[in-house]
């Protein structure tokens, strides 16, 4: 993948590079790209003709940025191309590049595909992304393949001064640190109230063969437990001892549910049906 200023550095004339395009040998990709091949193109190839369409100080930013430092698991429609205000803006059916003022030099990557760090870009991509359910992901995401930490996220976070996502992509991250704990067992309590249900203990103390551990929300007349699951309840380490935990409860006669962060921030009515329907369970049962 090369852009027509390469080439004629490289010692091509204009009109060997028409003579190639015209006999399929390459093909253009833009106005100023040129693959010097007829294949498909990889995305990888996208990635680097977006940046050429883009000119000297193009940058992949958003999600194709974290793409090209190696996020999984994750797709976009377009490529996201950042360049600094005043430079020519080419448009492109497939590369969305734009101008903006958050355009900075020492934003950029060390090496590789010019693009944006991936702290920078992850936040920029959730303030992109079409749904809250989405921005949610993509942090998640980076945190997981272990691009960034959160405390990256949330230091390039605090740059951000207004959008209105700003105020949920702060308790993501704050949620990511796992600080959100008790913060989401408050939240838990504010909304059991608002919806009619009982409230429950907190941090209640129990113990089993193997130790002593906390449980987050229980309400022990009814043996039905809630355990708020932040990011580190997804990561390998954590998963044995949650299983554990949760089969001793099970064995001892508890109902336990698990409530992620996330799901208490973007699905909050589907979990609280849940636990509507267990705490009813437990009251016939009582009965």
């Amino acid at each position: 993948m090369l852009s027509r200023r390469q080439l004629y550095a490289l010692g091509a004339s204009r009109g060997q590079v028409r003579a190639q395009l015209r006999a399929s040998r390459w093909q253009r990709l833009g106005a100023q790209t040129i693959a010097v091949h007829t294949g498909e193109v990889s995305q990888v190839g996208h990635l680097w003709a977006a940046v050429l369409e883009g000119g000297p100080r193009a940058q992949l930013d958003g999600a194709a940025a974290l793409i090209a430092s190696g996020l999984t698991r994750y797709t976009i429609d377009r490529i996201r191309v950042t360049v600094p205000r005043g430079a020519r803006v080419r448009r492109h059916r497939l590369y969305d590049i734009r101008q903006s003022r958050r355009w900075s030099a020492a934003d950029a990557a060390a090496s590789g595909i010019p693009r944006t760090r991936t702290d920078v870009a992850a936040v920029r991509a959730a303030l992109w992304a079409r749904t809250d359910r989405a921005a949610t992901y993509v942090l998640t995401r980076v945190v997981q393949d272990g691009l960034a930490r959160p405390e990256d996220l949330g230091r390039q976070l605090l740059r951000v001064r207004r959008d209105r996502r700003r105020v949920l992509l702060h308790t993501v991250v704050n949620d990511l640190l796992d600080g959100g704990r008790s913060l989401g067992e408050i939240d838990f309590a504010r909304e059991a109230r608002r919806r009619g249900l009982p409230v429950p203990a907190q941090q209640v103390l129990r113990r089993d063969r193997r130790g002593r551990y906390y449980l987050d929300l229980y309400w022990p007349d009814l043996g039905v437990v809630v355990e708020v699951d932040g990011i580190h309840h997804a990561w390998a380490e954590n998963i044995v001892g949650d299983a554990l935990r949760q089969n001793a409860l099970a064995l001892a006669g508890d109902v336990v549910l698990r409530l992620p962060l996330l799901g208490l921030r973007l699905q909050p009515d589907d979990f609280f049906a849940q636990i509507g329907e267990a705490l009813e369970a437990a009251a016939r049962r009582a009965a």
